[in-house]
């Protein structure tokens, strides 16, 4: 398992700002608490989150604004999920897998530390699939993508995420790719660890609504998410909670 410092420090690296647990650093408490259900759409859109722990039609607009805060804390044990981590270091080369009926690429060389997802979201957890080792696909679930970001940056996703290049041509919206080699080479974060000195990428693992998304004529490396202009930012939410969800945080050590 994951040592707990270095999940804050690639959470940090993530948004890119500070993040300490509320439990071993209580004096910190002046900061913003971050809840995992912020979190899922904050770190995407990165405006005002909505919240609502019942997850029903009526929400309360939180007071947070992410592109202002400039700390946040967290309890780790209702934001991570050891229980479903997993070590994929060990693994040279991926087994030919299927998630919603679309190659997965597992992520070979990386630990995924799980954030805690089940029943947040009102459709159930059929997007997630069933735990465990499994080649095929289960009925209902989505497919794997993977983006990474930082809340400093993530107003830009919504105009055009992953914008180097041409693939922004293909619309306004939010951009993520099943591909891995992609998200390692072009979008991961990078951080020194303070806690064993070592550096690390880190990169989301996502699940994307495949009726939601288009893929991108372009070798098919990158898969969208419309959000069209003028769309009002209680809309942007539902888009994104309806059609692409965190549910791993992936670090890889950098070997030099």
């Amino acid at each position: 398992m994951v040592d707990q410092d270095i999940r804050y420090e690639a959470l940090s690296a993530l948004l890119g700002k500070p993040v300490f647990s509320l439990r071993k650093f209580p004096e910190k408490s002046k900061g913003t608490s971050l809840t995992v259900d912020e979190f899922l759409t904050g770190s995407i859109l990165g405006s005002k989150v909505i919240l609502t722990p019942q997850r029903t039609v009526q929400r309360k607009v939180l007071d947070l604004c992410f592109s202002v805060q400039q700390e946040f804390f967290i309890d780790e044990q209702d934001f991570f999920d050891p229980d479903y981590d997993y070590d994929f270091t060990r693994l040279s080369t991926s087994s030919n897998c299927l998630r919603g009926d679309e190659p997965y690429e597992r992520p070979c060389g990386w630990y995924r530390m799980a954030l805690k997802v089940l029943d947040k979201y009102p459709d159930g957890n059929t997007w997630l699939g069933p735990d465990g080792w499994r080649s095929e696909s289960a009925p209902g679930e989505w497919p794997v993508s993977y983006h990474g970001t930082t809340i400093d940056g993530a107003k830009s996703i919504i105009k055009c995420h992953f914008k180097a290049g041409s693939r922004d041509k293909f619309g306004r919206g939010i951009y993520s790719t099943p591909h891995l080699d992609i998200a390692r080479d072009y979008y991961t974060k990078t951080f020194k660890s303070m806690t064993n000195g070592k550096t690390y990428r880190v990169v989301m693992q996502n699940r994307i609504n495949p009726c939601e998304r288009v893929i991108c004529p372009e070798e098919e490396r990158y898969w969208l998410v419309h959000v069209p202009e003028g769309t009002s930012e209680e809309e942007e939410m539902r888009i994104v909670e309806n059609s692409i969800r965190p549910y791993g945080i992936l670090i890889q050590e950098v070997k030099h």
